[in-house]
């Protein structure tokens, strides 16, 4: 009995884990699809199309997941997500977010947070993460509003 327990119960944590990654998948596919800053309730309604039964902490729980594999970031400022343009979980991005037309770019600069990190440092702060949004105009935008 204990053993066709535990079996059962390895077999049901491998099902979790297998529709954990598909939900992460999917939520994935929402994002490359949307190509630009979308948020968990926009997302829902998209995966509610084929799920109409899919809840909201299920989305919250693949993105967070997706968050710590560096394959996602939250826009803090936008209470948005976007998808990686770089192995995020290995540095820290610098996201430059156009206000005009919502263009979000992803720069990584090592040396920068280096920095930073000493800074806050020296005061005996100890930063656990970075979160970088600089809000402006793009190329494009930029130019649009000097012709203006």
């Amino acid at each position: 009995m204990l053993q066709y327990n535990i079996a059962f119960i390895t077999q049901y944590k491998l099902l979790v884990r297998r529709r954990q990654e598909q939900i992460q998948a999917e939520v994935l596919t929402v994002l490359r699809q949307c190509g630009k800053s979308v948020s968990a309730y926009e997302i829902l309604a998209k995966l509610r199309v084929d799920s109409p039964k899919m809840a909201p902490p299920t989305v919250y729980r693949a993105l967070d997941a997706l968050i710590g594999q560096g394959r996602v970031h939250r826009l803090e400022s936008l209470n948005a997500f976007i998808t990686s343009q770089y192995n995020a979980k290995k540095h820290t991005s610098i996201l430059s977010i156009c206000d005009d037309c919502g263009s979000v770019d992803e720069s990584i600069a090592p040396d920068l947070m280096k920095k930073l990190s000493n800074f806050v440092g020296k005061t005996g702060f100890e930063p656990t993460r970075h979160v970088i949004e600089v809000h402006g105009y793009c190329a494009s935008c930029g130019d649009h509003e000097l012709a203006s």
